[in-house]
C-alpha cells in the first residue's frame, strides 16, 4: 500500500501591483521544471484593483494555497508587509502561515522550487531569504 504524497508548502506573493504579484508566481512556478504542482497564488493591488495591498486579498490567496504544510507569504513593500503581519496578529491567515523576510523576485523563485521539491515550511523561508545573498557580479 502506497500513502499519498506529503502535502506543499504554499507560497503566496504580495505586491502592490496585481500584475506584478501574477507575473513573479508565473515565472516562479515555470522554473520548477514541472516537478509538481506548487500551490501559488498572487495576491496583488488594492481591493478596486488599483495599486495597493487588500488583506481580503491575501488571506483568500493563502486559503487557496493551504494544503496543511503551512504557507510562506512574501511581500514586497512596507505597508504589504504591515497588512501581513496584521493579519497574522488576528490569525486571519491559516495555522503555519508566515511572512517570509526575502527579496520579492528571487525569494519567491527560492521559495516555489524548493516548496516543489517537498521542502518544509522552515527549509522554505530558509530558501527564500538565502536569495539576499544572491550576487550578480
Amino acid at each position: 500500500m502506497t500513502g499519498s504524497p506529503a502535502p506543499l508548502v504554499g507560497v503566496v506573493l504580495v505586491s502592490h501591483s496585481a500584475a506584478v504579484a501574477r507575473a513573479v508566481a508565473e515565472l516562479s512556478a515555470n522554473l520548477t521544471g514541472g516537478a509538481s504542482e506548487v500551490p501559488v497564488a498572487p495576491a496583488g493591488g488594492g481591493p478596486d484593483g488599483g495599486l495597493g495591498t487588500s488583506s481580503d486579498l491575501i488571506a483568500a490567496a493563502a486559503r487557496s494555497v493551504d494544503r496543511g504544510a503551512g504557507v510562506a507569504v512574501l511581500a514586497d513593500l512596507g505597508s504589504a508587509v504591515l497588512t501581513v503581519k496584521a493579519l497574522l496578529a488576528d490569525d486571519e491567515l491559516p495555522a503555519g502561515s508566515r511572512l517570509v523576510d526575502a527579496p520579492f523576485l528571487e525569494g519567491a523563485v527560492a521559495a516555489v522550487v524548493s516548496a516543489s521539491a517537498g521542502a518544509d515550511i522552515d527549509a522554505v523561508a530558509a530558501a527564500a531569504g538565502e536569495a539576499y545573498d544572491y550576487r550578480k557580479g
